[in-house]
């Protein structure tokens, strides 16, 4: 890159205190610290990790398949090796899957310490004697607000949201270097180097979940607050220049994005959700997020999206008055108080992958959704009490006092938080709690009630979802394995075959109808779902074992045999399917 680029107002930052760095890391770990008693869920999980052998270990096989596999609608190869890379260390024990997240959560927490600092300063240029002691104060504010909050614990706390913390991480470090790349400290090839790194961060954050795309909108909204680097369209020109890089890189990931996702479950099409409902939800999600990162309570795994939606409800029209209202106050404010509509912008920019135009799943919002969103919001709040430290003399204390205690109230209920994701009939027993009407829930519940051996308590939660939510597949897929155990054979296929009305590419579905009919002897139609099962999931050893079994028992030996061998390549030690292969060769004459 050139080094005609703008150079920041700003002064040279201030010193690293190594003790706040510490404070920050040390007291984010202790508050999530319980989470690393907690078990594997089988919510995602199960798919994802538990039930998958190809991502375990970081052998070319598993890379290999770690940088071309879109399982479960993500492309996140990153992701993927640090969870390889977890199995090297842990085996299949949750400990050590907790620790990693909750470990690349605390750096995070440390990362963002260090942008604060520097941003504070440049928002505070020129302050009086003290500023140092005071940045200080509101950069551990900002960062522990932040790594803290209850909104936090989903993408902690839950395994499978380990794209969340590795993307968050190098979408602050690639802040942080490009903070670096803006200061006047940094000339020459030290200066390129650093726009180089901020790149390769940036990278790598997408390779971990595309959701960082919107970062080179919020390196331009930098550039004009508060590094003062867009003054003229001159400025303004050479800043947009600068980011083509991480543009290109975003349009990319985007791109990808969309295809895992089609590969995966799909978007939630036009014709059960129209555009006035997603503009609905867009914008009670923007206030619905603004108000739980306010008053975090009676936070769920899951708020359920209400079917069918009334777009003029009163929740929705009260949540577009809000965005209106705060908008409008922030641009009427952009003069005398410019972080407001800076933090606001940006809130609104990091939400717009998730925030319900492009709509896929049964939730209306998510904590989760809120790791990157809120960190404008925390450096607002960093602001304010640098500000007011500064300002209001003897009683200067006050403000660091108010910051302590609400990272206190924070801490203390994100402890509680994390005890209700320890395990999975805990969790959806509290979101039942919070709403009972959730038949979603319910059926979540049944599924951790099957593998506890409460096969009558989780048949009775599958009908009450059933009832509640007719049309999720997922409900009529686990009430039929419910059936075939009991010996209802016609009722077990009956709900396998209502399953794949809803969803014909439920992998589980197609292979269980597959069985039934196997065992039924319809061999040719179970092998059209076992076919299907494979194609939707390749990576299932079971149902490639499946369908080498109905492939070997229509005297298909050679299509059989490779299915037993892509069975044993993706398990290795997959005794019935070893046992498979070796029959399958036996009766060639091999």
């Amino acid at each position: 890159m050139s080094d005609s680029s703008p150079q920041p107002a700003s002064p040279t930052p201030p010193r690293v205190p190594l003790l706040g760095l510490a404070l920050v890391a040390l007291v984010t770990f202790g508050v999530f610290f319980p989470t690393l008693q907690a078990g594997f869920l089988d919510w995602d999980e199960d798919p994802l990790l538990i039930k998958n052998f190809a991502y375990r270990g970081l052998g070319l096989t598993q890379l290999r398949w770690m940088l071309t596999t879109t399982r479960m609608g993500h492309y996140m190869p990153v992701s993927w090796i640090s969870y390889g890379w977890d199995y090297a260390l842990w085996g299949m024990k949750p400990l050590g899957y907790h620790l990693t997240n909750l470990l690349v959560h605390c750096a995070s927490a440390a990362v963002f310490f260090l942008i604060a600092l520097r941003l504070l300063e440049a928002a505070r240029p020129g302050a009086a004697a003290g500023r140092s002691r005071w940045l200080t104060v509101g950069a551990i504010t900002t960062a522990l607000l932040w790594a803290v909050h209850p909104l936090r614990v989903e993408s902690v706390a839950w395994i499978t949201e380990r794209r969340d913390v590795m993307s968050g991480l190098f979408f602050l470090l690639a802040v942080l270097a490009y903070l670096a790349y803006c200061g006047p400290e940094a000339q020459g090839f030290t200066r390129r180097r650093l726009y180089w790194l901020s790149l390769g961060c940036f990278a790598l954050g997408l390779l971990a979940k595309g959701m960082v795309a919107t970062l080179p909108a919020v390196l331009l909204l930098l550039d004009a607050y508060p590094l003062g680097r867009i003054t003229d369209w001159s400025s303004t020109r050479r800043a947009v220049l600068e980011k083509i890089p991480f543009l290109l890189l975003a349009l990319v990931a985007v791109g990808v994005g969309l295809w895992a996702v089609l590969r995966g479950s799909g978007m939630t099409p036009v014709s059960q959700l129209g555009w006035p409902a997603r503009a609905a939800i867009s914008l009670y999600a923007l206030a619905f997020y603004l108000w739980k990162t306010v008053w975090p309570a009676r936070l769920s795994p899951l708020y359920e999206l209400p079917v069918p939606l009334d777009p003029t409800a009163g929740p929705f029209l009260l949540s577009g008055g809000v965005v209106v209202a705060v908008t409008v106050m922030a641009v009427a404010l952009r003069r005398r108080w410019p972080a407001v509509l800076t933090a606001w912008t940006a809130y609104v920019v990091i939400l717009l992958p998730v925030i319900g135009l492009a709509h896929n799943g049964y939730q209306i919002a998510a904590d989760r959704y809120t790791y990157l969103p809120s960190l404008g919001l925390a450096l607002l709040a960093g602001v304010i009490v640098t500000s007011l430290g500064l300002a209001i003399g003897r009683a200067r204390i006050l403000p660091a006092a108010v910051a302590a205690l609400a990272v206190l109230a924070f801490g203390v209920a994100t402890w509680k938080q994390t005890e209700h994701w320890h395990d999975g009939v805990a969790l959806w027993r509290h979101a039942l709690a919070l709403d009972p009407s959730s038949g979603i829930a319910h059926a979540n519940l049944g599924g951790q009630l099957i593998h506890q051996g409460r096969t009558a308590e989780a048949a009775r939660e599958f009908e009450t979802a059933i009832v509640l939510r007719p049309k999720y597949p997922e409900a009529h897929l686990f009430l039929g394995v419910l059936r075939a155990q009991g010996g209802d054979v016609a009722a077990a296929d009956a709900e396998f075959r209502r399953a794949l009305e809803l969803r014909p590419g439920l992998a589980d579905a197609q292979n269980n109808l597959g069985v039934s009919l196997a065992r039924a002897g319809r061999l040719a139609e179970a092998l059209g779902h076992f076919e299907r099962a494979a194609s939707v999931d390749p990576d299932s050893a079971d149902f490639r074992n499946n369908l080498g079994l109905a492939l070997a028992q229509l005297g298909r030996l050679v299509e059989a045999q490779a299915q037993f061998e892509a069975a044993v390549r993706l398990r290795p030690g997959f005794s019935e399917a070893e046992g498979n292969l070796a029959r399958a060769r036996q009766l060639q004459g091999k």
